[in-house]
């Protein structure tokens, strides 16, 4: 059995005149396989929108409707043999956090080298319940659109059949080895955290302000 550094050199692929005068690569492109089998018709294989793309799109295999304060699990009707030694973590579409109040509620979602299930997204709808209802629900564009005649709470949101929910990106992952100590090296940090850098570059605290105010009068 070939180790997985070998194995990611046998899929190295980098040939220059692949690309045009002026544009090339300064690195070898990696093209890693990875096996993947659809659990139903309606899945779509991944596919990556354009040749520089980091994530690979995922595809959405029924309508869900997601109510103001709901979670809920968006099936994508894939499941993955993943190389030992990587993971495939799922990403919210940029888009979507723009247009919509839907998130990703842990984040970066991590599909693990031995995992053979079904992979799915999961929203969060953060709308705030709102009084009355209706029968148009907002879709991934942010727009509103008639669903069946249903009455729904209004900011629920649709997502459809063939929607690209998500962003799967290929990653490689060390296992850390760990080795239990009494003494950990020291650092300038040491033990500061939650903000003990802080945020600005400029001072803290009412000294600052009031030498502002100070000047200003100067």
């Amino acid at each position: 059995m070939t180790n997985i550094d070998d194995q990611f050199r046998a899929a190295v692929v980098h040939d220059d005149r692949d690309f045009p005068k002026g544009m090339r690569t300064a690195e070898p492109l990696s093209n890693v396989s990875v096996k993947v089998k659809r659990l139903n018709s309606d899945a779509k294989i991944p596919t990556y929108a354009t040749d520089g793309a980091a994530g690979f799109d995922l595809y959405a295999t029924e309508d869900v409707v997601i109510e103001p304060g709901e979670t809920k699990k968006v099936p994508l009707g894939l499941a993955f043999e993943i190389p030992q030694g990587y993971e495939i973590q799922i990403r919210m579409r940029s888009g979507i956090a723009a247009k919509t109040k839907l998130r990703l509620p842990n984040g970066v979602g991590t599909v693990d080298q031995d995992f053979r299930g079904e992979v799915m997204m999961m929203f969060d709808n953060i709308s705030r319940e709102e009084y009355g209802s209706t029968p148009r629900l907002r879709n991934l564009k942010g727009k509103t659109e008639y669903y069946g005649g249903t009455f729904y709470p209004k900011y629920t949101y649709i997502i459809r059949k063939g929607d690209r929910v998500c962003q799967g990106v290929l990653k490689r992952v060390p296992q850390a080895r760990f080795i239990e100590v009494d003494e950990l090296g020291e650092t300038e940090r040491g033990e500061g955290g939650f903000g003990s850098t802080g945020v600005s570059d400029a001072p803290d605290g009412a000294d600052y302000a009031t030498d502002c105010i100070a000047r200003s009068y100067e």
